[in-house]
Formats: C-alpha cells, sequence, structure tokens
C-alpha cells in the first residue's frame, strides 16, 4: 500500500487531482491507519511526504515509522540529498567545484553561494551571484544573517555560464535547465526548469534533449544513497551538460513536469 501525505498550503490542486488517481491522499499524518503488524513476506506500506517533511523531518520519520510504514527516503537518505557536499563529492566533475570555506576561494569568480539545502535565487545578484571574492565575501556575510539560511552549511560553487534565454528577476539567468525526478534508479519524469518563465520563451524547450547516458552516470554515481530524488540538469556554453544540483523528491516543485505522469509512474515504481 502506498500513501501521500501531503501540506495542504503547498499542495497545488491539479497535483493533488493527480496524485489521488493513485495514491491514499492525507493532509494530516494522524489519518495514516495504524498497522500493529505484518504477515511474513508483506511489504511495510510506504509514505511519500510531499512538500510536508520540514521543519522536523526526523520527527515526521519517527512517527511515521511508529504509526507502522515507512518513508519513501529515510531520514539518513533526506540527509544525503539535503546537503550538498554529500551528492557534489560522489558526482566528481559532472557538477560545479564546490568550496567550504572562503579563504580557500580563488580571487577571480565568479560563483554562486547557497545554503546547504536552499538559496536566495530569487534575490540572485544580491543574495547568490559574485563576481570575484571579495563579493563572495559580502554575500557571504548576508546569507549568514538569512533567518533560513544562516542555520545551514554555506557553499560557494563555480558558476558555469549555461545557455540562456532571457533575464529574469532582480537578474537571475532563465537559462536551458531541465527537472528530472528519479524513483529506484529509474527516471519516471522530466521537464523544462523554469515553469514560471516558460510562457515568457518563444517555446518550452525539450527535456528529450539531455542525453539518457548523462542522467544514468548521475544515478550511477549516487546509487543506494537515495530512493526518489531529483536531479536540475543545465547546458553549459560550450555545450556539455552538468548537474546543477539534487533534490529530495518529496520536497521538489514539478517544474513544467506532467503531475498525471509523475504519478502514475511513481506508483508503479513503488509497487513494482
Amino acid at each position: 500500500m502506498s500513501y501521500l501525505y501531503y501540506r495542504k498550503s503547498l499542495m497545488d490542486k491539479a497535483e493533488l487531482v493527480s496524485a489521488q488517481k493513485h495514491f491514499t491522499c492525507v493532509d494530516l499524518i494522524s489519518n495514516l491507519p495504524i498497522i500493529q503488524s505484518y504477515e511474513v513476506g508483506d511489504q511495510k506500506s510506504t509514505v511519500v511526504a510531499r512538500y510536508s517533511l520540514f521543519p522536523f523531518p526526523r520527527d515526521q520519520e519517527r512517527e511515521i515509522i511508529n504509526m507502522g510504514h515507512q518513508l519513501i527516503n529515510s531520514y539518513e537518505q533526506h540527509r544525503y540529498i539535503a546537503d550538498l557536499q554529500n551528492y557534489v563529492f560522489d558526482l566528481k566533475e559532472l557538477t560545479p567545484k564546490t568550496w567550504t570555506r572562503l579563504e580557500d576561494l580563488p580571487e577571480q569568480g565568479p560563483f554562486i553561494l547557497k545554503g546547504e539545502t536552499n538559496s536566495r535565487k530569487q534575490n540572485w545578484s544580491r543574495d547568490m551571484f559574485a563576481s570575484n571574492k571579495q563579493e563572495a565575501i559580502a554575500v557571504h556575510s548576508r546569507l549568514c544573517d538569512d533567518g533560513l539560511i544562516g542555520n545551514q552549511n554555506i557553499y560557494i560553487r563555480q558558476y558555469e555560464p549555461m545557455i540562456t534565454y532571457l533575464t529574469g528577476l532582480n537578474g537571475i539567468p532563465i537559462t536551458k535547465e531541465f527537472r528530472f525526478f528519479v524513483a529506484y534508479g529509474q527516471v519516471i519524469a522530466g521537464g523544462y526548469y523554469w515553469q514560471n518563465y516558460a510562457d515568457d520563451l518563444p517555446a518550452i524547450p525539450d527535456y528529450h534533449e539531455v542525453p539518457s547516458s548523462f542522467l544514468q552516470e548521475v544515478i550511477k554515481r549516487v546509487d543506494g544513497q537515495v530512493n526518489f530524488f531529483v536531479i536540475d540538469v543545465g547546458q553549459k556554453l560550450n555545450g556539455e551538460w552538468q548537474v546543477v544540483e539534487l533534490n529530495d523528491g518529496q520536497q521538489s516543485g514539478l517544474s513544467c513536469i506532467d503531475p498525471e505522469t509523475l504519478y502514475a509512474r511513481l506508483y508503479k515504481a513503488l509497487n513494482r
């Protein structure tokens, strides 16, 4: 049995309708059934915590386990994907170089700065992008005072310019970038990343352009670390592909991905 435990304030109505076709959906953890025991050979029911892990993911997992279920990603799996220093180490050259200390930076960038999980990309020119080390120090200082990111590890990444279609709010580049949901080692859905700017483009870029061999190499390198996650992939100016970041699939927005496709295939992956 598969359940979807969602946060009502964050779940779009169209997405919820698609999810309800395939999952038993609850918006309160107390509405999950309590399962006292399983027969030998039974598979434990799985819960997908859609937008509902935070702010206490460890406590959420404990509650779900105590009710006789398991999360699609354990807390340890969630932490692997939530702190980018973990997967950056595994992905190596497939993703931009990353520093943990300002003193290790070269003088010239450009760089982007973000928390281990979150960024302030909506304030791109002020709170994310830095053209050199001095600017990176200033951005780092502002992020340390940020109510959300100040409580996370802050990382500095080499900024690799990508094919850019237009410039968005506060200077953010709207790039050739795609999101792919992966469940149990298989890509189950893909789509253009920048959903909010899709109507401003003459045509929505096709996610099929990303080579499947590239995606499979990414999956191979993080194999066994997490069950359900997203890969955000962008194309650099020289034509090469790079992993922009990975995220927990439970917390990741749809971008331009069809919710019916996502939930139908996720259900199949869970019950395979």
